[in-house]
């Protein structure tokens, strides 16, 4: 006897799914972080490199070098947690003899940490992109799926046909029930591509020193 799921099993199975609520909540949080990352780097790096002629500017770009180690941690902490993947521990033990100038060339020289910088200044265009695609496909799957309710008080319309009555609205819910789980999948699709590309960004494990640190142990 053969138990493979069913096609529609397969299909429906999506909302059964813990990982896809929390990929959810991992792709609606990557705008309001892009956007709070950007804010924060673009801010602190501007006003850094503007106050290097009285030095004040040096001690800014620590702390923003510092502020971006730790959101890279946070973010890395984040997709452990949201999207389930394994990612190497970060040492921050400092090397035996290492001078405060030793410690920070090696934090500066580490990939990891431009990488990291990089990435908090890419997800705001990647999170809005994400956002976007996340409000189309929900809204959309969902209008459909409740327009025998909404159909009355809402104007909803589905490739330039307008949902004014009570047949096109049971019409447009049957085409709701298959788009929702549809485009759940397709936002799981999503999630593993912020997977792969977080992991092939944030992956390296490697023994640094942050700046925080460094002065703690100095």
């Amino acid at each position: 006897m053969d138990n493979s799921p069913s096609t529609l099993e397969k299909l429906f199975g999506v909302f059964t799914k813990p990982q896809t609520y929390l990929n959810l909540i991992y792709l609606f949080l990557t705008f309001p972080l892009g956007l709070t990352y950007f804010i924060i780097l673009i801010t602190g790096i501007s006003l850094g490199f503007g106050l290097l002629i009285v030095w004040v500017g040096f001690l800014i770009l620590a702390a923003v070098f510092a502020l971006s180690w730790a959101l890279t941690q946070f973010e890395r902490q984040l997709a452990i947690v949201l999207l389930r993947i394994d990612l190497p521990k970060t040492a921050s033990s400092a090397i035996s003899g290492e001078t405060i100038i030793q410690q920070l060339r090696r934090y500066l020289s580490s990939s990891l940490t431009w990488k990291g910088l990089a990435y908090l200044f890419i997800k705001f265009p990647l999170g809005i992109i994400t956002f976007v695609l996340c409000v189309t496909l929900l809204s959309v799957s969902l209008g459909l799926l409740l327009a025998p309710v909404i159909y009355p008080f809402v104007h909803i319309n589905f490739f330039y046909l307008q949902i004014d009555n009570f047949p096109l609205s049971v019409l447009a819910a049957v085409v709701g029930v298959f788009l929702t789980p549809l485009s759940l999948y397709f936002l799981n699709l999503t999630a593993d591509l912020w997977a792969k590309f977080t992991k092939a960004m944030l992956g390296e494990s490697t023994n640094i020193v942050t700046p925080a640190v460094q002065s703690s142990q100095s």
